[in-house]
């Protein structure tokens, strides 16, 4: 290489120029669980092809192909960001997906509830419900690239969760109490979103946010995978379980009928079952 990596500009899906950063890679890579020699050999094998003005699509690209090479199983997790991005292109799969993450917390949980507010009625995503507390969760999903949330997301799911809130707390037959509201999303907050967000007391769960408790934290640290992170499942096939409400990997391995139904044979039943059992177990 005549440049540095180090001193390469490379493009970002918002079209963003950034230097590329070898330590980003390098962590993204070491969260699939790879080993340091499969990360030292992709990581010499991108510098040696980057080029001024790649873009980040192209660099994950290779790393995804040359992940796969060594084990399915870790380019599957490589591949989690994007495989949200499939969920897509309507909303309703990511939401069905939060919820089963709460369910997988201990929460009883609702997925597209009406709700009375003091002023007018509200159609909000998730309603979930653990320890006599309730929590409203708006989901804002994003299946287009350099997408973010900037802060009219959190203002106006505040004003929508107040008047649900003021509603909810004096009505004697509910049992529970409203405590909080939750925007999610699957890309990024901007800053003045996260600190509108913190100062008003909503709880904002994104991507990369909070530090150590983000929505890929929090995915890989219980195993909730989508099924959309399979090497294996053809789109075809993912959209047809997605359409049945089968999102998670976990799911897939109980209701594996599906796979059945889908006209897949025994042998490639096993190795899609036994790449996302990896998957949730790893």
């Amino acid at each position: 290489m005549k440049t540095s990596s180090n001193k390469i500009s490379i493009v970002k899906a918002s079209g963003q120029v950034v230097q590329f950063s070898l330590a980003k890679l390098k962590k993204s890579l070491k969260r699939t669980g790879a080993n340091d020699e499969v990360v030292e050999y992709i990581l010499q094998t991108v510098q040696e092809e980057l080029y001024e003005g790649i873009t980040t699509k192209e660099i994950y690209n290779r790393a995804f192909a040359l992940l796969k090479k060594k084990k399915r199983v870790l380019a599957s997790k490589y591949k989690l960001k994007k495989a949200i991005y499939e969920l897509g292109p309507t909303g309703f799969p990511f939401e069905h997906f939060i919820g089963t993450i709460l369910k997988f917390s201990g929460y009883k949980v609702t997925v597209g509830a009406i709700l009375q507010g003091e002023c007018v009625e509200h159609e909000v995503d998730v309603l979930a419900h653990k320890n006599n507390e309730t929590i409203v969760v708006e989901c804002k999903f994003h299946s287009e690239r350099g997408l973010v949330c900037n802060i009219k997301i959190p203002l106006y799911i505040r004003s929508r969760y107040k008047d649900v809130k003021n509603y909810w707390n004096t009505f004697k037959k509910h049992e529970t109490t409203l405590t909080q509201g939750w925007v999610v999303t699957n890309t990024r907050f901007t800053k003045d979103a996260i600190q509108y967000g913190n100062c008003v007391g909503l709880y904002l769960l994104s991507w990369d946010y909070p530090s150590k408790n983000s929505l890929k934290d929090i995915i890989d640290r219980l195993g909730l995978y989508p099924i959309t992170v399979s090497t294996l499942l053809t789109n075809r096939e993912k959209q047809f379980l997605l359409n049945r409400d089968i999102v998670l990997c976990r799911e897939l391995i109980k209701d594996n009928f599906y796979l059945d139904h889908l006209g897949v044979s025994d042998v490639r039943k096993k190795r899609i079952l036994t790449e996302i059992d990896q998957l949730c177990n790893s």
